[in-house]
């Protein structure tokens, strides 16, 4: 229970992110939803508020913004914005991915920032957190038109990366093509073959299950969720949305544990097939949206099912759930539907795809099992982690030694939510537990530094 003094400290710490940081409402949701844990946290810590540490959290070390110039394939001059956000270094160099969408901005890059910060700090690795991106669609440009691109980009934001700095990795519009682009151009402008991009090619330093392990990483969240509860994934009917990397790497997994996935999304709308999408059919959908770029609609044709165009997948009964798309996909009253349909529990898989409404509605129901982005979507940073220490070591991997790795990460990631957000009943809050752990060791290393 928050006391009334703690709701006038979170009021005026609130008031003053948002004077500093107007018209930037991404980036104040992601504060707003780790300082309603935090500020309680803290009331009777001083030493964090005399250093005014969540302060100076919020305010990231530095944000690069700069212009990326290009030609098209009809020789048109194109002109787009690119940005870096390094939020905090306190635990290791910046990491976090590059996004290429046009709703890129600033305020959506410093939200993903933010969150990188206790994302990273939770996967135990040496990891701050920094994000980037440009207003630029890769859909419907040629190969050469992304190469040039990337190239020019990656120009300007290699004066501000390198392997003990900053270390970038993709995101959104931004795969191994996209990857392999940048890092070529950065190695031609510094004569050096170093780590400073994760998510590359195995040919050139990447990591095996780098692809699969934001979806497999959800999953394992789920995994550990149910069976600190005594239940298993195994026969659950289960909700994904999306139909990205994310998405049908977690419906692989889901799959090959047992679950019944029912439903896969693009942003036209969502399938619905009761009988359950399997792994046949999963990899002609990966093959429908990774090469054939077509839309989710198609599905039905080749498979039967359902088509809801123009809508989310969470009206649809289900045990489990998992929003793989983007953020802000479950509003309270999708909510209120997973609530009344029987949902057990929900993982995201995406980054903070539960409105602020929707996660009230949510806490709520103690029964309904929720884990956040923060932990559940972790899996992806922890094997760029991984990736980065096998560039170091000159090493490669197996996939079972990185897959046992990633297990291990997420199996910790989920103990330090049940230590830090245990209610004397019981209850798990693991929004609680995961913000609260992710503050404590970057908090930690801040105040050793000193003020600076």
């Amino acid at each position: 229970m928050v006391s009334t003094h703690q709701a006038d400290d979170l009021n005026s710490f609130l008031a003053g992110v948002e004077r500093r940081n107007p018209g930037e409402p991404e980036f104040l949701q992601a504060v707003q939803e780790v300082a309603m844990d935090i500020i309680p946290y803290i009331a009777d810590k001083p030493i964090y508020k005399d250093l005014m540490i969540l302060e100076r959290m919020t305010e990231p070390d530095r944000i690069v913004t700069f212009r990326v110039v290009w030609e098209d394939d009809d020789g048109n001059v194109r002109v787009n914005r690119g940005f870096r956000v390094q939020q905090n270094n306190a635990i290791g160099p910046y990491k976090g991915g590059i996004r290429f969408h046009p709703t890129v901005n600033q305020s959506v890059l410093k939200f993903l920032a933010f969150e990188q910060v206790f994302k990273n700090s939770l996967t135990g690795l040496p990891m701050g957190g920094g994000k980037g991106g440009a207003d630029f669609n890769p859909k419907g440009k040629s190969d050469r038109e992304v190469m040039r691109f990337c190239q020019a980009f990656m120009t300007e934001l290699s004066k501000h990366i390198g392997p003990d700095t900053d270390v970038p990795a993709g995101d959104i519009g931004v795969g191994a093509r996209e990857v392999g682009y940048m890092f070529g151009q950065y190695k031609r402008l510094m004569n050096r073959f170093e780590g400073v991009l994760t998510g590359k090619a195995l040919e050139f330093g990447g990591s095996r299950i780098r692809p699969e392990a934001t979806g497999y990483g959800c999953v394992y969240m789920m995994e550990e969720m149910l069976a600190h509860h005594k239940e298993s994934i195994e026969g659950r009917s289960c909700a994904v949305s999306g139909s990205g990397n994310v998405a049908t790497y977690c419906a692989e997994k889901l799959i090959e544990l047992g679950a019944k996935v029912i439903t896969l999304s693009d942003s036209a709308g969502f399938i619905h097939d009761p009988s359950g999408i399997t792994h046949d059919k999963l990899m002609w959908i990966m093959e429908l949206k990774n090469k054939r770029r077509g839309r989710i609609e198609e599905y039905v044709r080749e498979f039967g099912g359902e088509y809801f165009e123009g809508e989310r997948p969470w009206n649809v009964p289900c045990e489990l759930a998992f929003p793989c798309a983007t953020q802000n996909e479950i509003d309270k009253s999708d909510a209120e539907k997973l609530i009344k349909n029987g949902c057990r529990a929900i993982a995201e898989g995406a980054n903070m795809p539960t409105t602020p409404e929707a996660i009230k509605v949510i806490q709520g129901k103690k029964e309904l099992l929720h884990s956040p982005s923060k932990a559940a979507n972790a899996g992806g940073v922890a094997v760029s982690g991984l990736e980065m220490s096998q560039n170091s070591l000159r090493l490669q991997w197996s996939r079972d030694e990185v897959d046992d790795h990633l297990h291990k990460i997420i199996r910790g990631i989920h103990d330090q939510c049940v230590e830090f957000g245990t209610a004397a009943d019981g209850h798990v809050d693991y929004f609680k537990g995961a913000n609260v752990a992710g503050f404590n060791k970057v908090a930690s290393a801040m105040i050793a530094y000193g003020v600076m």
